[in-house]
């Protein structure tokens, strides 16, 4: 079954600021996927930190399963 999917509200939208813009146009296609992975281990650190404090009796590996199903938006 495949999830619904609510339909997207303008605010919802994020406009990119045209300085970041033009910064992320220099880079090279490695670069932006270099700063595109820095960003989503920031995300996944930051995840795990907060799972770890929510459910303190928890154990790491499923604090690391939880983290990458709430990151894959349930893939996994």
């Amino acid at each position: 079954m495949t999830p619904r999917r609510r339909p997207l509200r303008p605010e919802q939208i994020e406009v990119v600021d045209e300085e970041m813009a033009r910064i992320y146009r220099a880079m090279t296609g490695a670069e932006r996927l270099a700063v595109a992975n820095r960003m989503f281990r920031s995300a996944s650190s930051m995840l795990r930190s907060h799972l770890r404090t929510e459910h303190p009796d928890w154990s790491e590996e499923r604090v690391g399963k939880e983290a990458a199903r709430r990151l894959s938006r349930g893939a996994v």
